[in-house]
């Protein structure tokens, strides 16, 4: 095959992928419906970011800038077209933010022609990922993400890192002004910006942590209220979803989302982490908190709520679903994105109001072998008369 035989097949083979038709599974658990594909993956990223297309610079057609995922991606509805900011990975380890759209939210995802140049702060990052959009009463759209430098403390050990909160916000998703990083007396990961004031304050969803990985004492998803969000400092810290023993959140759990406001409370949806003997298991879980009270947890369902399946187990880190965004239509219909496995990324459907009522009505986690078989036998009997 000569050069431009591969560069039309190139061509060819990325626009399939592109235009493939996206499909709902059938026959699932009646909460949400999982989409066939992948909706984003390394090979839906640009070939003009891998390839250089001059003969004679390139006269094999080699791929020139390799890229190995797309993932926790927040996402937006903006002008009625559907927008995920994804984090991409390159072979070089370095994750970069970039958004793709879709006409309908499940398929037809085109990443825009350009990643995202955003700002550095003033200390610069050597990795930046895992993007939250809050869509804020004050006007703008917030990112917040993690931030990741090397821990100059321990010099010699060059896994040594600190995660911080990177701030940014726009009105577009192309022009960002960067904020400086919260400033918090611990590492924190997962950090979300509340939609709305509380008592006149910004309110962030927050997740102490210890060290770089490890929750340590760090005991669930905090709180915290901010007065400037162009300086912000968590001064005061309060934990409104713990970490329990045995549980799918019993090593750490974190916001995922921004919560979604309906008649009935604040749903939010979050991950939870337990360890297994091949590793670390990422699920999903949901909650509710009080709309008079976003910190008052109203209802939360036992279990998780999406898990790794089928080939979603298998990727760079196995045994990981992940969310960072969901988008809600005026119709109510909730589309969920999440990632399996640090690899690709994926959509599920719901809708508020079933979203509402498995919160609701779902048995919560009783913590022990004989409540949870309690809550099966009344279930039986319910179904008995």
């Amino acid at each position: 095959m000569d050069y431009h035989e591969r560069m039309v097949l190139l061509h060819e083979r990325h626009e399939e992928l592109l235009n493939r038709r996206n499909e709902p599974e059938e026959c699932g658990n009646g909460i949400y419906e999982r989409y066939r594909y992948p909706i984003l993956t390394a090979a839906h990223t640009p070939l003009e970011w891998r390839y250089d297309f001059d003969h004679e610079r390139n006269p094999y057609l080699m791929e020139r800038i390799m890229m190995n995922a797309v993932l926790n991606a927040g996402a937006i509805r903006l002008d009625g077209r559907y927008l995920v900011v994804c984090r991409v990975e390159g072979a070089d380890r370095k994750s970069f933010f970039a958004v793709a759209e879709s006409p309908n939210g499940t398929d037809h995802f085109r990443f825009w022609p350009e990643p995202i140049t955003m700002p550095e702060s003033a200390i610069p990052a050597t990795n930046v990922y895992d993007m939250r959009l809050t869509q804020h009463e004050d006007g703008w759209i917030y990112g917040v993400f993690c931030v990741e430098r090397h821990d100059d403390s321990q010099p010699a050990d060059l896994s040594a890192a600190t995660a911080a909160a990177g701030i940014a916000r726009t009105k577009d998703l192309k022009t960002w002004e960067r904020l400086p990083d919260l400033v918090s007396r611990s590492q924190q990961r997962n950090v979300v910006l509340h939609p709305e004031f509380v008592d006149g304050r910004y309110a962030f969803y927050t997740r102490p942590q210890d060290g770089f990985i490890d929750a340590g004492s760090g005991g669930g998803i905090g709180w915290a209220l901010v007065d400037d969000i162009t300086h912000a400092e968590v001064k005061e810290e309060q934990i409104i979803n713990a970490r329990h023993y045995h549980t799918i959140m019993e090593v750490k759990n974190g916001e995922g989302p921004a919560p979604l406001k309906t008649p009935q409370g604040w749903l939010h949806l979050a991950h939870g982490v337990r360890g297994t003997a091949s590793g670390l298991r990422y699920v999903l879980y949901m909650y509710m908190t009080a709309l008079d009270d976003p910190t008052r947890v109203i209802a939360q369902p036992g279990g998780y709520f999406l898990a790794p399946q089928g080939g979603e187990y298998i990727g760079d880190v196995m045994n990981v679903c992940f969310s960072n965004g969901w988008v809600m239509d005026p119709d109510g219909r909730v589309l969920i994105y999440y990632a399996s496995s640090d690899t690709r990324l994926h959509v599920a459907e719901s809708s508020v109001d079933r979203l509402v009522d498995y919160c609701l009505n779902t048995p919560a986690d009783g913590l022990t072998t004989g409540a949870s078989v309690e809550s099966i036998l009344k279930l039986i009997r319910k179904n008995h008369g």
